[in-house]
């Protein structure tokens, strides 16, 4: 398996289980057949609320002797109602109650949002919080202080833009070590990716099979060029896409609850695409963003997507 290397010695495997909209009641039997299969980077959040049951399995696993802790990797994120420094640490222990464990790999900021305390998904500006109120760098700092008390070994940040990113980044005790972002042919973010790479920040491409959870169809997965370069190679479209992005250099989390696409998605990660197929893929670049945080966009509010995508 590839991996993403931490100048810690940290190593997070290029390609990792997405468990964003996975039902918790098939959670827990989706990890262990992942683990069962040779997964080892776990995605998670405490707002997709089956961090429970991942730690379930987590702990069924590791008690049959079928993985052990030093061999996984396990992400989580901060929720927005969590962005005021006195929430930041009781956030991230709870989550490693849920998951049954004593330290995570990585710890993100999951969007560059804030609303109250208890608020999960506001429903008025009024339930919101600008960033003037809770300022990132606030919520960063807390972050900050999760490594010095042994609680993550990374922290990084999801869904920011490059102002906000270098921003965050100009005032920071600790560089962020990771950014997650959706990524895919079809949104190549190369600005960002370029930025990242040069900074030494660590890459991951959530959707990176153009999901976007709503009814909208898979149009990454049944672009022709795709389709096209699958055949050429004997390969799924799904595995074309994540073979794309793991030799981009990022890391991607894909999610299935089916063991045979589980199963086909992990054999993404021996496959190379040649020079050409890559360049062909680049081309098919449309700023087609999937996840468009339209749901923080409320009337009277603060945010916009041109704050969340573009502007600092």
């Amino acid at each position: 398996m590839p991996s993403l290397a931490f100048g810690n010695g940290d190593a997070m495997p290029a390609l990792g289980l997405g468990t964003w909209r996975l039902p918790a009641e098939q959670t827990a039997a989706t990890v262990r057949t992942a683990l069962e299969l040779g997964y080892r980077h776990i995605d998670a959040a405490a707002i997709y609320g089956n961090e429970a049951q991942i730690g379930a399995a987590l702990g069924d696993a590791m008690a049959a002797g079928l993985v052990r802790r030093e061999q996984l990797w396990i992400t989580s994120k901060l929720w927005n109602d969590c962005h005021e420094p006195q929430e930041v640490r009781p956030a991230l222990e709870r989550t490693l109650r849920d998951l049954g464990l004593e330290q995570l790999d990585l710890y993100l900021m999951h969007w560059p949002v804030a609303h109250r305390r208890g608020v999960a998904m506001p429903s008025s500006a009024a339930d919101q919080l600008s960033l003037e109120q809770v300022p990132l760098a606030a919520t960063w700092a807390a972050m900050e202080e999760l490594v010095s008390a042994g609680l993550t070994r990374q922290i990084g940040v999801s869904n920011f833009n490059l102002p906000k990113l270098k921003a965050l980044g100009d005032n920071a005790r600790l560089q962020p070590a990771v950014l997650q972002v959706e990524r895919h042919p079809l949104l190549q973010q190369n600005d960002l990716l370029a930025y990242c790479q040069a900074a030494g920040i660590h890459f991951t491409a959530y959707a990176p099979l153009g999901a976007s959870g709503d009814s909208r169809p898979p149009l990454v997965l049944q672009h022709p060029e795709v389709v096209a370069i699958a055949a050429e190679r004997q390969l799924s479209p799904a595995q074309v896409l994540l073979a794309w992005g793991i030799g981009c250099g990022t890391a991607v989390i894909p999610k299935s609850v089916h063991p045979e696409r589980l199963a086909e998605n992990l054999a993404a990660a021996s496959q190379r695409l040649d020079g050409e197929q890559m360049a062909r893929l680049a081309k098919l670049d449309q700023n087609l963003r999937m996840i468009e945080g339209r749901f923080w966009c409320l009337e009277g509010g603060t945010y916009s997507l041109e704050g969340l995508w573009e502007l600092a």
